[in-house]
């Protein structure tokens, strides 16, 4: 009987790729970015450093592939993937209503960054994003922009349908209901719930003058 090695290597690898991601995001939450090493997250993984070093070059390629791949997770949970190739395209609902498509995405943002699994990690790597300028840039372009733009190709959407101004920038008025509600989350300057998110959208939608 032939030897199946094809499948049984990709398995492996498979498993040692999930052992890392998950040593990476324990370790980060543990003991912070800076004290996270690729030795720590081998040992930690029960892999050899050469294992990731033939996947990534740095450390904070680790981290961010390894949060990309929890964030996906998330996704997952909380939209329909329409799979191109080999991965998957999250879009925020279009149902014709865009107060209760925003609301219902922004919830499933509140149970994410409540979600210890998702929070430890995210906040550790948003503090050193802070005062590491490259890890920084990387987040943003890596993580923040490509989640940010879903919100400006559903507000465009909007435009289009009549519902929101022809003028308005999607990229600026996002910021109305989004920047909110990080800050809130990262400077714990207050709870965060449905009922803020929910009037987050109403108030960036329908304004704060009398009607």
């Amino acid at each position: 009987m032939a030897k199946k090695t094809a499948p049984d290597s990709a398995r492996r690898s498979e498993k040692s790729r999930r052992a890392i991601y998950d040593a990476a995001l324990a370790l980060i939450g543990e003991v912070g970015y800076q004290k996270t090493t690729i030795e720590g997250i081998a040992a930690r993984a029960g892999v050899g450093k050469q294992t990731i070093y033939r996947w990534w070059s740095s450390k904070a390629e680790v981290l961010l592939e390894a949060f990309l791949d929890l964030s996906a997770q998330a996704a997952d949970a909380a939209a329909r993937p329409e799979v191109i190739g080999e991965r998957a395209e999250y879009e925020i609902p279009d149902t014709g209503d865009l107060e209760a498509d925003l609301k219902a995405v922004l919830r499933a943002t509140v149970d994410e960054l409540l979600d210890p699994k998702f929070e430890v990690p995210s906040r550790a790597l948003a503090a050193e994003g802070v005062i590491n300028r490259e890890l920084g840039v990387e987040l943003v372009g890596t993580l923040l922009e490509p989640q940010l733009q879903l919100y400006v190709k559903r507000l465009r959407a909007a435009q289009e349908q009549g519902a929101l101004r022809p003028d308005i920038d999607p990229r600026i008025a996002l910021e109305l209901f989004v920047a909110p509600l990080a800050q809130r989350w990262l400077q714990y300057t207050g709870p965060i719930s449905y009922e803020y998110t929910d009037a987050l959208v109403e108030y960036a939608l329908h304004g704060l003058a009398p009607r």
